[in-house]
């Protein structure tokens, strides 16, 4: 962490080994108040959650976000952790959900239109590092993993932390929304 003008920052950008890649784009390191004010200028962004989301503090923090009116697709079994919270969380699988992004004509889980800005939260590295190869490479969407390991295929990430720096990284990143 480091001080700027009096405030606390998270240092999310360090730490951003790849132990997989293909292709010559990885991810950009992302601070958690640039990442804030990214979701906050989308016109239409949705939170991709998977079943590592029902962690106690995770699931507060991605119901924070989701009640900043930030739609959520739950994958996984992580449904469940959204059915009492009062939030837009639907459920779709990972993989339908890859194919659907990538679709020009498909309306949303909502009906309402495309997404411009797919954030990824508590996913297993390896599981969302393919689905978001085939955004990247057959989309123009935009990638943001919010995740504790660093995601190549995202377009931006945050670096891999420890959870204690994790959370303070989404507390930051929710108080940018």
């Amino acid at each position: 962490m480091s001080w700027a003008g009096g405030v606390i920052m998270v240092e999310t950008t360090k730490n951003t080994a790849i132990s997989t890649t293909w292709g010559t784009k990885i991810a950009k390191p992302v601070q958690p108040k640039v990442a804030g004010k990214l979701i906050s200028k989308a016109k239409r962004p949705l939170l991709v959650v998977g079943g590592d989301v029902l962690d106690e503090d995770l699931l507060k923090r991605a119901i924070q976000i989701g009640k900043k009116g930030i739609p959520i697709a739950a994958t996984g079994h992580s449904m469940k952790g959204f059915v009492d919270a009062d939030v837009d969380a639907k459920y779709v699988n990972i993989h339908s959900l890859g194919l659907y992004l990538g679709d020009p004509q498909w309306h949303g889980l909502d009906g309402n239109g495309q997404y411009d800005l797919i954030i990824v939260l508590a996913h297993k590295k390896y599981y969302i590092n393919q689905v978001l190869s085939g955004i990247r490479n057959f989309t123009d969407l935009k990638t943001l993993s919010i995740d504790r390991n660093y995601i190549q295929n995202a377009d931006m990430s945050f670096g891999k932390l420890d959870k204690e720096t994790h959370l303070k990284a989404l507390d930051e990143l929710i108080e940018n929304l």
